[in-house]
């Protein structure tokens, strides 16, 4: 019995020191087992590493608008040269407004097949090719926003869809910047291409203190904004405002009833056949108003425009008056010239004369 009570114990001892003998964990924050070191890239899944292949065939089909369909039809040759470096078959079809893209017997990456789904997702969204190709690769990642939903009124959506383009497109540049990652608005989608860190980060202050070494394994929220939410609303201002009077301490007097009426005019006292008089009287009085202005309206037509006043020629200024006195005596002297050459005997006579005027001079 001594020999069993003093086992006991020390049984219990022996498996004490052994629990405390086992390594405990070392207490480290999430963040640092996340973090992923700098120019560390996953290694590309190649053919060695599925060498049978996939066991069934998989597809999937997008339907695009119309306005897409000129594009679909000049790329999609480009389409299908970059699907088939992966053993993916993409089919266009005009008539029924599809793409469609399924898995070969030389498949070899199960999760290519995702990636042609996004790409053809991307070409029915308006996002060109050169954009959309890139979600082939290992690093890139895509996202299609449905922000059509979010708010009811379309004013109200279309002028919060402006605020996320911007003045020229200024905001979207700044988020593609930011984010390192294409964003296309069209519609009712966003459509996103980047890294897998961009499509989540869209703030300038994230990516600051990412540079920072001490701060990656702390928490931003002390350095974030925090904006309090208040719904605001702006109460439109009636057509027909009312002042108000000023106050007076007497009450308003009291309006006059139909009968109070009635007896001031003297109605109150006629028979019901002269009350009907006098109503016909009055509705009489009102059509005769209206056929009135009705007829003045159509004489309207009939009316002819007033004419300009005829403006009169001004008299013609004496300076410009022709004299014909002085034109009779211009022809009467042409005429009385002699046409034709000189006789000798003239000719002698004017070459004397010049002679002496040289010898005067």
């Amino acid at each position: 019995m001594a020999s069993s009570s003093s086992n006991g114990p020390g049984t219990a001892d022996g498996k004490s020191e052994f629990r405390s003998k086992k390594p405990k964990p070392e207490n480290r924050d999430e963040s640092e087992l996340l973090t992923v070191p700098d120019g560390w890239k996953e290694p590309a899944f190649s053919k060695e590493d599925n060498p049978r292949g996939l066991l069934e065939e998989s597809s999937f089909a997008t339907l695009f608008p119309k306005y897409r369909e000129a594009y679909l039809k000049e790329c999609w040759p480009l389409v299908q040269k970059a699907l088939n470096e992966h053993h993916i078959n993409a089919t266009l079809d005009l008539i029924e407004g599809s793409m469609t893209v399924c898995t070969t017997k030389k498949t070899f990456d199960p999760y290519v097949i995702i990636r042609a789904r996004d790409l053809i997702k991307l070409l029915a969204r308006s996002v060109s090719f050169e954009q959309a190709v890139r979600i082939l690769q290992d690093d890139v990642a895509c996202d299609i926003i449905k922000i059509g939903s979010l708010v009811r009124n379309k004013e109200r959506f279309v002028k919060r869809r402006q605020r996320l383009i911007g003045p020229k497109g200024s905001t979207l540049k700044a988020l593609e910047l930011l984010t390192n990652c294409y964003i296309m608005v069209q519609g009712n989608t966003v459509s996103v291409i980047g890294p897998f860190s961009g499509l989540k980060e869209t703030l300038m202050i994230k990516r600051e203190l990412a540079k920072d070494s001490e701060l990656r394994s702390q928490s931003w929220e002390r350095f974030l904004p925090q904006f309090k939410h208040k719904n605001v609303n702006k109460r439109k201002e009636p057509k027909k405002k009312t002042v108000k009077k000023e106050y007076t301490p007497f009450p308003p007097p009291q309006p006059e009833s139909q009968i109070d009426k009635e007896l001031a005019s003297g109605e109150y006292f006629l028979k019901a056949s002269q009350k009907k008089q006098q109503k016909m009287e009055a509705i009489k009085a009102k059509q005769a108003e209206a056929l009135s202005k009705r007829q003045e309206e159509r004489n309207k037509a009939f009316i002819p425009p007033k004419e300009k006043p005829v403006v009169k020629p001004k008299e013609a200024s004496t300076e410009n008056k022709i004299d014909v006195a002085a034109i009779k005596e211009k022809v009467k002297k042409a005429k009385n010239k002699k046409l034709g050459a000189l006789s000798a005997e003239e000719v002698k006579l004017k070459m004397e004369a010049d002679e002496k005027k040289k010898k005067k001079k």
